[in-house]
């Protein structure tokens, strides 16, 4: 089968690339709102992109050419959490990618607990295994539907005790959450370990001179 990427229209697209992209890790974002609610969405077109700062990336789509709640709030404050969903939050968060009217806190309406920041004044997850606060670094526009990548700096790590093994999270004990096409999901599966390979070690880049 082969037919030009000009024959699609954007939902068309969307589906394709969301079939072929997979697994994907899912960012679940918790904003502040502007009556003070705490904001709750999943996106899993979500990346790291920088280990010094460390940054992580999410591309925030529109919906009828309007911005989504969480854009505009991350837009608004300059900061979000990106909380990390084992397979235990499976069902609200799910759930919480349902439309509300901007001014409704998912969740509240999902009856989730939230706990204050440490160094970001939006809450994060307490059911959440990870969580990651973030300082709004950047936006950048995307393609002809409004998308905009979001870079974030994470400035505080969450991370539930006895997940940590030599400074690696194990993954085995995270069990987290993959999205695949349309409303489907997957977990990890078998983890197949390889021989180690050595790399050269992360460095700062030095200023170039003048």
């Amino acid at each position: 089968m082969h037919f030009p990427a000009t024959d699609l229209n954007p939902e068309q697209t969307y589906r394709l690339m969301s079939g072929i992209v997979v697994p994907r890790p899912i960012a679940w974002i918790s904003s502040v709102n502007a009556s003070g609610g705490v904001n709750l969405a999943p996106f899993s077109c979500y990346t790291f992109v920088s280990n010094q700062p460390p940054m992580i990336g999410v591309n925030i789509g529109r919906k009828a050419g309007e911005r989504k709640d969480t854009g505009r709030n991350i837009l608004a404050n300059g900061h979000f959490v990106v909380n990390i969903a084992d397979e235990t939050l499976l069902d609200p968060l799910h759930e919480s990618a349902q439309e509300h009217p901007a001014d409704v806190s998912e969740a509240e309406l999902l009856g989730l607990e939230v706990l204050p920041g440490s160094a970001v004044a939006t809450p994060r997850l307490a059911a959440a295994p990870i969580s990651l606060e973030c300082l709004l670094h950047s936006v950048t526009p995307f393609g002809s539907t409004g998308a905009e990548f979001f870079v974030g700096e994470v400035v505080m790590f969450h991370i539930r005790d006895g997940l940590m093994r030599d400074g690696k999270v194990d993954t085995r004990q995270l069990w987290p959450i993959c999205r695949i096409g349309g409303p489907n999901y997957a977990s990890l599966g078998a983890i197949v370990t390889k021989r180690g390979i050595a790399q050269t070690p992360k460095s700062v880049l030095k200023p170039e001179a003048a």
